[in-house]
């Protein structure tokens, strides 16, 4: 059986990220594996805007902190658990958590699904099925 040291938690801010978080932090403990959460704050619609999206990232960064502490504050202090970082990063969904997912070098990336319809699938794409094809370690895929 494989040993994960090193787990990557893509949290995309819906009622979805629960089930990412819970299965994240579960299989860390079994394994006694680093935590790494990442969330990014899409800038695909400031193509079209301009918005000031750093300024975004850093209040969506808060309110995630802010609302991710028990779960944090409850890591800090597992010793099942030797590390755990939260970032908020801006850009285009996939790309920038395919650089964080390459930067950071798990051996496996937890996410969830959103199931997207066939019509909004076709403009949005999947995060998801990015991360299975672009990551160089094992994807679970958190089905809600």
């Amino acid at each position: 059986m494989t040993t994960y040291q090193r787990i990557f938690a893509a949290l995309d801010g819906t009622e979805a990220q629960g089930a990412v978080i819970a299965r994240a932090v579960e299989l860390a403990r079994a394994n006694g594996a680093a935590l790494f959460f990442a969330h990014v704050v899409d800038s695909l619609p400031a193509d079209a805007n301009g918005a000031d999206y750093q300024a975004l990232a850093a209040g969506v960064r808060e309110a995630m902190a802010e609302q991710l502490a028990p779960t944090f504050s409850a890591l800090e202090v597992d010793p099942l658990v030797p590390s755990c970082a939260f970032k908020v990063g801006v850009g285009r969904v996939a790309d920038v958590l395919e650089e964080l997912v390459a930067d950071w070098g798990p051996d496996l990336v937890v996410c969830g699904e959103r199931g997207y319809s066939d019509i909004k699938y076709a403009f949005v794409g999947s995060v998801s099925k990015h991360l299975i094809r672009t990551c160089r370690c094992d994807v679970l895929v958190v089905k809600r």
